[in-house]
C-alpha cells in the first residue's frame, strides 16, 4: 500500500506577498544597468566590445532566468511566452538567452509537499488519496502557475496530476503589473516582437488560465476532435476542480529536446505536425491552442505530436475568419490594390492612414514566403531578417508597421501564429506548409 503521510516540507521559492515579488522584479532592470556600467569599465581596460557584449548578454540572461523562474506566476508565464521568440535574436547575442529562455518552459523550483497535499484535499476531497493507487510527491514538471506530479488511478491508468501554486491569483496580478513597468527593457530581447501588448493580452487571460476545470473542458473538447487522429495526440481528462486537473500520461521527447538535438527526419516531423495542429484547430475544434511553447509539446515512440496545457485558447466559433486567408493569398500574389481594399474593409489600416498599397504589400510580402513553394525550410537566419526588417527604426517597413492597426479581435491569432512560427524556425523544419494552409486556411486555396 502506497505511504502517503506527509514529509517534511521543503522550503518553496514561491514569494507571494507583493512587495517581496516587486523587489525580484525590479532588480532586473537595476542589474542589467549595473552590468552596462561595468561593462564600460572593461573596455576601458582593454577588452573588446565583442567578449564585453557576450558577457553580459550571458549574466543578463542568467538573472532573467533565476528571477522570472523562482518566482513562477506571471513572471514565468512572460518568460515562457518570450521563449519562442528567441530565433529572432541575433546569434551573437542568442545563446545565452536561448538556454536561460529554455530553462522556463520545464523548470521551476517545487512548492512543499504537505502544501501539495493540502490543494489536493482542498480539490479533491479529504480522502483524496482513495482515488490514486498511488501518488508520485516528487514534481516531474513544473509551470508558470502549477506543477504536475505523476499517479496511477484507482483503476490502473497512469495520470498526470497538475496542482496550482497556492497564491498564484495574487502572484499573476503582481506579477504582470510589474513587467508592464518594464516592458520597454524587455523589448530588446525579442526585436520586432511588441512586448507591451503581449503582456496587456497575459493579463487579459488570466482569469481563464487559473481555472482548472475551465481548462479541462478546453481540453476534452481537443481529446475529442483530435481522438483517433494518427499524428496528434491530446490526452483525455480523467478527473478536475477548479485548482487541480487530471488527465491521463502521455510520454515522449519533449520539444525542446529536439530544438536542442534532434536529427534532421525528426524536426521535420516535429515541424509539420506543429503546424497541421496549429491550422486544423480552429476548423476541427473552433477554438485556437494559445500557448506555443516547447515546454507544451512532446514527440512520442510512434511519431506523433503530443500536446498539452489547454489553460489558454481562443474562441473561434466560426474558425479562423476567411478573409485572413484572402489577404495572405493577395499578398503571396501580389495584388496590392485587392489587398489594400481589404485590409481597410476589416479595420487593419486607420481611415486616416497615408499608406499606399505598395508599401503595405512591400511591408507583408516577405512574411508569405513559407507559401511560395511546396515546402520550406523555417531557419533562424530567416526569422532573424523578418525581425531585422521590421523592427530597424531607420527602415520603411519600421514606419509602415506602425501604422498598421491590428484589430483586438486578431491579436491572440497573430500572437500564437508567430509563436509557432517562431518553434519552426528553432526546430530548423522543412514542412509542406503551403499545402497545410491551403487544406486548413479558409480563404487562400480560393
Amino acid at each position: 500500500m502506497t505511504d502517503f503521510r506527509d514529509p517534511a516540507d521543503r522550503d518553496t521559492a514561491m514569494p507571494r506577498k507583493g512587495a517581496a515579488r516587486t523587489a525580484k522584479l525590479a532588480s532586473l532592470p537595476l542589474g542589467i544597468a549595473g552590468r552596462a556600467v561595468g561593462g564600460w569599465g572593461k573596455r576601458l581596460a582593454g577588452q573588446s566590445a565583442e567578449q564585453v557584449n557576450a558577457t553580459l548578454s550571458a549574466k543578463a540572461a542568467e538573472q532573467l532566468f533565476e528571477v522570472l523562474g523562482t518566482l513562477k506566476g506571471g513572471a514565468m508565464k512572460f518568460g515562457q511566452a518570450l521563449s519562442v521568440f528567441e530565433a529572432a535574436v541575433p546569434d551573437d547575442m542568442a545563446k545565452p538567452y536561448r538556454e536561460a529562455l529554455t530553462k522556463l518552459q520545464a523548470a521551476a523550483p517545487p512548492m512543499p509537499v504537505r502544501q501539495t497535499h493540502r490543494v489536493l484535499a482542498e480539490q479533491l476531497g479529504r480522502t483524496w488519496t482513495s482515488r490514486f493507487a498511488s501518488f508520485d510527491d516528487e514534481p516531474a514538471a513544473s509551470a508558470s502557475i502549477g506543477q504536475v506530479h505523476r499517479a496511477v488511478w484507482h483503476d490502473g491508468r497512469a495520470v498526470a496530476v497538475k496542482v496550482q501554486y497556492p497564491g498564484a491569483d495574487e502572484a499573476l496580478r503582481s506579477d504582470l503589473r510589474q513587467l508592464q513597468r518594464f516592458s520597454r527593457l524587455f523589448q530588446a530581447f525579442v526585436p520586432g516582437t511588441e512586448v507591451k501588448p503581449l503582456l496587456a493580452e497575459l493579463a487579459e487571460r488570466m482569469n481563464e488560465e487559473l481555472d482548472y476545470q475551465a481548462e479541462a473542458q478546453h481540453q476534452r473538447a481537443f481529446a475529442k476532435a483530435f481522438d483517433g487522429d494518427p499524428g496528434i495526440l491530446v490526452p483525455r481528462v480523467v478527473a478536475s476542480a477548479p485548482k487541480v486537473v487530471v488527465t491521463e500520461w502521455a510520454t515522449g521527447t519533449p520539444l525542446s529536446k529536439v530544438i536542442a538535438d534532434g536529427d534532421r527526419e525528426t524536426r521535420n516531423l516535429a515541424g509539420r505536425l506543429l503546424a497541421e495542429f496549429h491550422y486544423s484547430s480552429p476548423e476541427r475544434v473552433h477554438l485556437l491552442h494559445s500557448d506555443p511553447h516547447p515546454g507544451n509539446f512532446m514527440i512520442t515512440d510512434d511519431d506523433r505530436l503530443v500536446v498539452i496545457d489547454f489553460g489558454g485558447v481562443a474562441r473561434l466559433p466560426e474558425g479562423i475568419p476567411r478573409h485572413l486567408g484572402e489577404m495572405t493569398r493577395l499578398a503571396l500574389d501580389g495584388e496590392s490594390t485587392e489587398l489594400m481594399r481589404l485590409l481597410r474593409e476589416n479595420r487593419f489600416i486607420r481611415p486616416d492612414s497615408d499608406l499606399t498599397a505598395e508599401e503595405v504589400l512591400a511591408y507583408l510580402a516577405p512574411f508569405t514566403e513559407p507559401l511560395a513553394a511546396p515546402t520550406f525550410h523555417f531557419t533562424r537566419r530567416w526569422m532573424q531578417k523578418q525581425a531585422g526588417r521590421v523592427g530597424d527604426s531607420r527602415g520603411n517597413d519600421f514606419r509602415v508597421g506602425r501604422s498598421l492597426n491590428l484589430p483586438p479581435e486578431y491579436l491572440m491569432i497573430h500572437r500564437v501564429t508567430a509563436g509557432s512560427t517562431g518553434i519552426l524556425c528553432q526546430l530548423d523544419a522543412e514542412i509542406p506548409a503551403r499545402g497545410i494552409v491551403e487544406r486548413w486556411q479558409p480563404g487562400f486555396a480560393s
